[in-house]
């Protein structure tokens, strides 16, 4: 038994309010932490750096937001989506990869000079899994809109940021001449554009829905 469309708006304005705040409050925090830590140049210092105290405590709850802000959005459009339109593979991996963010909030890198540490290589793999697993799941949802009549139009866009997205990871992994700190931080900000332009789309979906007959003012 489906939902009823009451149900199905409630849920939907949840979905947009939780996610919104949880990008508000990453980027917000992101950028807020670089004047408190003068110490670190933001061209050459990657944002695991800011993970480190003091203040690291803000970036983590800075990444359990983005953390939940992509579960949210995941789910929020395989809802939205025509089921023809639908599949788990990129669901799957967006759950993955922010669970592999929260690892990487929690596990923190090795400080310059010190001996590696299994929590220091937990802290790489995860952060290295967080991008990938994204990336890679944006890829495959962006292919995935062409199939709704609806969202059809926002596929070019979604399909060519999430085509940076990756290309900006893989070229970060393979050039090592690249600023690190300004270069992961260019990927971290295509990934949050693509996520606000699928939030968007939920927005004008649901927005849509409720012009439609019979729908929830």
């Amino acid at each position: 038994m489906s939902p009823s469309p009451d149900l199905r708006y409630a849920r939907s304005r949840i979905s947009l309010l939780l996610a919104a705040a949880g990008m508000a409050l990453f980027v917000g925090i992101a950028i807020g932490i670089h004047p408190l830590r003068p110490d670190l140049h933001w061209l050459d210092a990657q944002m695991s750096r800011y993970l480190l105290q003091p203040y690291g405590g803000w970036l983590q709850l800075a990444y359990c937001a983005l953390a939940i802000a992509i579960v949210t959005i995941a789910f929020a459009v395989q809802a939205a989506l025509a089921p023809s339109a639908r599949s788990g593979g990129p669901t799957l991996l967006f759950v993955a990869g922010a669970a592999s963010l929260v690892v990487t909030a929690f596990a923190p890198m090795d400080a310059d000079g010190a001996d590696p540490t299994f929590v220091g290589w937990v802290h790489g793999l995860s952060a290295q899994a967080a991008f990938l697993c994204v990336t890679v799941a944006m890829l495959v949802q962006s292919a995935w809109l062409r199939h709704d009549v609806r969202w059809r139009t926002r596929m070019p866009l979604a399909l060519a940021i999430a085509m940076a997205a990756f290309a900006g990871l893989w070229t970060l992994v393979l050039v090592d001449d690249l600023p690190r700190g300004a270069a992961q931080k260019a990927v971290i900000a295509v990934i949050v554009l693509w996520l606000l332009v699928i939030w968007s789309g939920l927005l004008a979906d649901r927005r849509g829905h409720r012009r439609l007959p019979g729908g929830t003012p």
